[in-house]
């Protein structure tokens, strides 16, 4: 990771990254006629929207749980294909940026510093969780990109501690993103009877999301008790991301970066600084 003088305190962002290759590959139902449109949309203007560039990513992803947070340490991350069932061409897709063991390392020492447990994992590729979305948002994929892993258990509160410990990073360059999906029930995609209930889910999430900083903490360590928080979240590795960045953000408002719909459901994008 190069240096640079001082810049901007850069945002974090929680966002959805869609289902499996989606955007690269025909994905057949779980897309309807528009929503493409409109998620690759928001993700190709990302980095436009950023007051600085970055000079390196990091990505928690909902697709990488280890037993205390982990981060990669490849300099070339391969690519981790981690869904099935789609065309040939969903496992040619290429986003060669490149590793930062300089970066990785300054993660465990904020994790250290924070008496947070950590490790590291040399051979850990991208998964779809980090290369679809920022092959959209990056796609020269130049910016140094270090993936940390999710603390198996899910809590939630262990979760925002390691975003807050995390927050530092946010002066020093580094864009820090979360990739899930504010609503993952594989099994109710493209439901017309689930619509209503992602958006009841939704409209507390993003309320939730950008209540007032210690507000926000007590309700979304609280998120299982939303209405219909487990038929959205049956399992809550989608949305275990967003609690890392809320952490990161610190007491920064937040708002709703993006708001749409895939295979039929509401998702959004939440925003910090």
């Amino acid at each position: 990771m190069t240096t640079r003088p001082p810049g901007p305190r850069l945002p974090v962002v929680y966002l959805p990254h869609g289902g499996g290759p989606w955007p690269f590959v025909d994905v057949g139902r779980f897309v309807k006629p528009g929503e493409d449109e409109a998620l690759r949309g928001y993700l190709e203007g990302l980095a436009a929207s950023l007051p600085a560039p970055p000079r390196a990513l990091l990505v928690i992803s909902a697709h990488w749980e280890e037993a205390v947070p982990t981060v990669m340490t490849s300099e070339h991350p391969p690519m981790l294909y981690d869904y099935f069932g789609f065309p040939p061409a969903a496992y040619e897709i290429q986003w060669p940026a490149p590793g930062d063991r300089v970066l990785a390392g300054r993660v465990r020492s904020l994790l250290q510093a924070a008496s947070i447990p950590s490790a590291e994992d040399p051979a850990r590729g991208f998964d779809h969780g980090t290369f679809v979305p920022l092959k959209l948002a990056f796609p020269r994929a130049e910016l140094p990109t270090v993936q940390l892993s999710l603390k198996k258990g899910l809590d939630p509160a262990e979760h925002w501690a390691l975003g807050r410990a995390l927050a530092p990073l946010r002066d020093e360059g580094v864009f820090i993103v979360g990739s899930g999906m504010s609503f993952h029930n594989l099994r109710a995609f493209g439901r017309p009877e689930m619509r209503e209930i992602s958006e009841a889910f939704d409209a507390w999430l993003c309320e939730a999301g950008q209540a007032e900083s210690s507000q926000r903490k007590e309700r979304l360590l609280a998120w299982a008790d939303a209405p219909k928080a487990r038929q959205v979240h049956p399992r809550e590795e989608h949305l275990l991301p967003l609690m890392v960045i809320a952490g990161a953000a610190a007491e920064d408002p937040g708002r709703v970066g993006y708001s749409g719909t895939f295979s039929g459901m509401r998702i959004s994008a939440l925003h910090y600084g």
